[in-house]
């Protein structure tokens, strides 16, 4: 980048922790609203946004997108219709998931009729959408072509971009292909151009999380730390992860997913058998480092396999947290998808909203509905997993 102003704005749904908001933020996109409806990863949010110049003006809303008002959330944010530069989410994923019944449209969850009610009523002048890449499997090329693609091209939209993103080619220490799909109003859709990833050596799980795991071991006073430490670093150091799995209220506690994934994560020197405890409120090192799989993940690590930044702070029980970690849009590749959009919204010579309007948007007063709490165990991490 040859500059680091952020002269264009966001809104995104479903914001979960914050991975697709991080990446856009860093692909210089300035945040007006996120909005989600699960209370942990708003409080998430408001930790790290909350009094943080670089995401001022920034509103963090609690809503249950089902009851909230598409025209008063644009009066709320202070937006004419069209002023927007881009709306991007990821709509909940279980209804197109192979791991679920893909039932698609007619899952409760499928929100992709209310992101288009949004982009209707907001007209910005970009959208990003990402989901699951069963999204883009023939069972579903009909609700594609003629929910999806024909509801935006009335709307004046040109689809630029629908691909699976691959995760590790965006220096990811992990396996996570995800669904993007990328439209721009059609006066400036000419102007979008896709960069493939850059070629890079892949980053493996020992190259992430050398560091962290050596302070974990070194923190113990015990005689098997550093061969426990040497074995890992051997075992993690031959690839990259495979995709974490946050999970939802409905499935028991935090750990790294179905039989097939724990097995993976052995492979790697990883035991997937649970989380570990943080490493200041460790009080089984037995559990936590030593197990005969291996150490345990900590949340932190496991937003570190995200791609999350080491600043972004993740408050609240270990559970929570890791399924908002777990459900996560690796930031790295949202902020190359960001920069594309960025890129075509610049040389299609759009101008910026003012900066003194940037800095002015009230807080909204949105309401939410039903309480959120009420849709959370249905949707709660599945925005973004």
């Amino acid at each position: 980048m040859t500059s680091t102003e952020r002269k264009f704005t966001s809104v995104e749904i479903c914001a979960g922790a914050g991975g697709q908001a991080v990446g856009l933020h860093e692909a210089l996109f300035k945040h007006l609203a996120l909005i989600e409806i699960d209370k942990h990863a708003v409080a998430t949010l408001e930790e790290n946004v909350k009094d943080n110049a670089e995401w001022d003006g920034c509103q963090v809303i609690e809503a249950d997108l089902t009851e909230l008002s598409p025209v008063k959330l644009r009066l709320d944010l202070g937006l004419e219709p069209g002023e927007l530069d881009l709306l991007a989410g990821g709509v909940p994923c279980p209804p197109f998931s192979v791991a679920g019944k893909q039932l698609g449209q007619d899952d409760e969850r499928d929100l992709f009729p209310t992101m288009l009610n949004l982009v209707d009523e907001l007209k910005p002048k970009a959208v990003m959408i990402e989901n699951v890449r069963g999204l883009l499997d023939q069972k579903f090329k009909s609700y594609r072509e003629d929910v999806i693609l024909k509801r935006l091209d009335s709307m004046e939209y040109e689809l630029c971009y629908w691909k699976v993103l691959e995760a590790k080619d965006y220096g990811v220490p992990q396996l996570r292909p995800r669904a993007i799909l990328v439209a721009i109003r059609k006066k400036y859709a000419k102007h979008f151009l896709w960069n493939e990833p850059e070629k890079r050596p892949v980053r493996t799980v020992g190259d992430a999380l050398r560091e962290t795991m050596w302070s974990r071991f070194d923190a113990v006073d015990d005689p098997r730390a550093e061969a426990a430490y040497d074995l890992w670093l051997k075992k993690a150091s031959k690839g990259v992860a495979p995709t974490l799995v946050g999970g939802s209220k409905k499935h028991g506690g935090a750990d790294l997913g179905p039989t097939r994934a724990k097995k993976a994560w052995g492979d790697l020197g990883v035991c997937g058998l649970g989380v570990a405890n943080k490493p200041e409120e460790m009080t089984d090192p037995d559990r936590d480092l030593f197990a005969a799989a291996g150490p345990k993940l900590t949340v932190r690590q496991a937003a570190t396999i995200q791609g999350f930044p080491e600043d972004w702070q993740f408050p609240g029980k270990k559970t929570a947290t890791y399924r908002q970690v777990g459900n996560a849009f690796p930031p790295p590749v949202a902020r190359a998808v960001g920069e594309q959009i960025r890129a075509a919204l610049e040389a299609a010579g759009v101008k910026a909203r003012k900066p003194e309007l940037l800095s002015s948007v009230p807080a909204p007063s949105v309401p939410t509905g039903a309480e959120p709490a009420d849709r959370s165990s249905d949707l709660e991490g599945a925005f973004a997993g």
